[in-house]
């Protein structure tokens, strides 16, 4: 009999049977299974399967959260279901035959404009900034900023604008390098693509409004003039510019011989690539991205614009659920690149943002004794705050739906408010409650009210409506057991009860890297960032080995990708290190594993060696998880964060 017979059995069945798995695979610490029928796995049922930790589904995969024994469940699942698993790439590439065209479009959207966000994220705070000291006049009766009356906040507001144009100004640079690198083409192509875009020898992308049809400067080639136009923060010339490239590429490395393949295939690529761009697909993208700019800023400034207001309100965040909302991305980046250079659209994502955060707030009120329901709660609600609404969608809102609608109509609430006043944001990247940094000085306070109104009306109908529906289950979490237990569970929780003692002796573990440490709440992977494999740290590596955090046995590992592996410490407390975000992916590509399974280690001892140059080449964080396993003891535990740590020195976690 095995390990996990009875929840092995029960998940097969509350899956929806054999029949209904098109293909399953695990990583370091989930089972990730394609559906015929998504729909028939009943989710409820399995997340109170004793050995699963929690569900989410992501770009086609069902994924089932296990932890350190996912290889064994996985053994144990295939076996008893009698299918044979599959490899990754394979899983992935079954996982895109479920998606329709219009998911496959949004999904290839969304993969170019992540890598991006990071950037929109600073360059929207930096303008954000800018605005608070240059074009707020606090001071002389409201007629001067801070820059105004102080020499060193009128260099400040200059130096910033240097970050501030090469983030909105040179963004498609970033977006051809990004579609090349999503594409599997030579990323310095993409990049030099998108520099003769915005070259300085063409005309500024924004100052072709102004600028008189005679003075327009351009190549003249007897038979032919081209228009010397820059492309400045344009999306949509860039995204088709950068496929032009991509695809010319391939089809060269197709046809030509591997002998002569790097003199040619650049060559052959490029230079058509950059004609083609500032000739065909450049102004036909800028014509298709002033339309589709005019058409959004019409609605948003009609007469009929409380309703546009009152319907992306209500429907943004299940446009987040279906990836859709990729498009405004380049919908507000078409905005920012025209005359007004602002955008009436992106604070209504903020006060999205803020609503569907507020109803999980609402939900973390109620659920404040469910401890289970708060290790989401809590840290879904504060990264929604921050605009980041994913977590609080999947793992709280849609779970229980009321949330998410009362959070819909909240936004759409203040959605009304922000368009109905003209609220305009001067760049893009900042949503949820530091959103407001974005926003013209002018609108501060009625964005501000808007606010209010995204925090009040979905935190109270969520807090009304949840005290009828939500079960005593709900609230409260699973009852506690009878008070008399048997004899054999008298002795487990002798023996736990021994356990937790012994782990009072392990006073401490070291940094597994050199780098800076972080809170495990600021890690870039769901799973990780709430907490649902336990609590930990996350560090930004600056070397490449890692390293034991103590002297353990090596209980697992990931074999196949080298990717992670889990300890046990003498006492028996459980640890996970996973390098990497979706590394799994690379199939072990970048990554040396230097122990095996069974393996006692010192302190210090080398775990893993991996290469960060390929890790972000394929488009993954380089952040690296140490996990106090939810098996493991993790009461009394203080995590040691935002500092440098070098790796078998520093103290990054330890026992009270």
């Amino acid at each position: 009999m095995g390990k996990y017979d009875n929840d092995v059995k029960r998940l097969l069945n509350l899956i929806g049977g054999k029949e209904n798995i098109q293909a399953v695979s695990h990583c370091m610490t989930r089972m990730r299974f394609v559906l015929v029928d998504p729909k028939k796995a009943d989710e409820k049922a399995i997340e109170d399967l004793p050995s699963v930790k929690g569900t989410f589904t992501q770009a086609g995969q069902y994924q089932v959260i296990i932890g350190n024994d996912v290889s064994v469940f996985y053994n144990e699942f295939t076996a008893y279901a009698g299918i044979e698993g599959v490899s990754k790439d394979a899983v992935k590439a079954a996982a895109k035959t479920n998606q329709n065209p219009l998911q496959k479009i949004m999904g290839t959207l969304g993969e170019i404009f992540a890598p991006l966000i990071p950037a929109l994220i600073c360059g929207g705070l930096v303008l954000g900034f800018r605005n608070v000291i240059g074009e707020i006049n606090f001071f002389n009766n409201g007629t001067q900023s801070l820059s105004d009356i102080s020499q060193f906040w009128a260099g400040t507001y200059n130096f910033l604008w240097l970050i501030g144009e090469a983030v909105f100004h040179l963004l498609p640079v970033g977006i051809v390098w990004s579609i090349t690198k999503k594409m599997g083409t030579t990323q310095i192509l993409g990049i030099i693509l998108g520099l003769t875009l915005v070259s300085s020898q063409l005309l500024n992308g924004f100052s072709v409004s102004s600028t008189a049809a005679d003075e327009i400067p351009v190549w003249d080639f007897g038979f032919a003039q081209v228009e010397m136009i820059g492309y400045q923060g344009q999306v949509i010339a860039a995204m088709m510019a950068g496929f032009v490239l991509v695809y010319l590429e391939k089809f060269f490395k197709k046809i030509c011989p591997e002998v002569i393949s790097m003199i040619v295939v650049p060559f052959c690529s490029l230079v058509p690539a950059v004609i083609i761009a500032h000739t065909i697909v450049g102004p036909i993208g800028w014509a298709i991205g002033d339309a589709i700019g005019n058409v959004v800023y019409a609605g948003l400034t009609s007469n009929v614009r409380f309703l546009f207001a009152a319907v992306f309100g209500l429907l943004y965040a299940p446009l987040v659920m279906t990836g859709l909302h990729h498009m405004t991305n380049a919908i507000d980046s078409q905005l920012l690149a025209s005359p007004s250079k602002s955008t009436i659209l992106w604070p209504m994502i903020a006060l999205s943002n803020i609503a569907q955060g507020s109803s999980v707030l609402a939900m973390s009120v109620l659920q404040k004794k469910n401890e289970r329901a708060q290790q989401v709660n809590v840290p879904a609600c504060i990264s929604c705050y921050l605009g980041v609404t994913e977590p609080a969608l999947f793992g709280v809102n849609l779970k229980y739906v009321f949330p998410l609608i009362c959070g819909m109509i909240g936004s759409c609430c203040a959605a009304m408010i922000s368009v109905g006043f003209g609220v305009e944001a001067l760049s893009i990247g900042v949503g949820g409650l530091p959103g407001i940094l974005s926003i013209k000085p002018e609108y501060y306070l009625i964005f501000l009210l808007a606010m209010i109104v995204a925090v009040v009306i979905p935190f109270t109908l969520t807090f009304i409506v949840g005290r009828i529906k939500l079960s005593k289950e709900d609230r409260f979490g699973k009852e506690a057991a009878p008070a008399e237990i048997s004899a054999e569970n008298a002795a487990a929780e002798q023996t736990a009860d021994t356990k937790s003692a012994a782990a009072a002796d392990v006073k401490e573990l070291k940094s597994i890297l050199d780098g800076k440490v972080m809170p495990i709440e600021e890690a870039p992977d769901d799973v990780f960032s709430q907490k649902i494999m336990g609590d930990g740290l996350a560090i930004e590596p600056s070397n490449t080995v890692v390293t034991a955090p103590a002297d353990c046995d090596v209980s697992v590992v990931m074999a196949d990708t080298g990717h992670a592996c889990g300890l046990t410490l003498p006492n028996g407390v459980e640890l996970l290190i996973h390098v990497g975000v979706d590394t799994v992916d690379m199939g072990g590509e970048g990554f040396k594993l230097l122990v095996s399974e069974g393996d006692h280690v010192k302190a210090g001892q080398p775990l893993i060696e991996f290469d960060p140059a390929k890790i972000k080449a394929a488009g993954h964080p380089c952040t690296t998880m140490l996990i106090v396993t939810a098996e493991g003891d993790a009461a009394n535990l203080k995590m040691h964060s935002g500092m440098e740590a070098k790796a078998g020195e520093t103290t990054v976690i330890s026992w009270d």
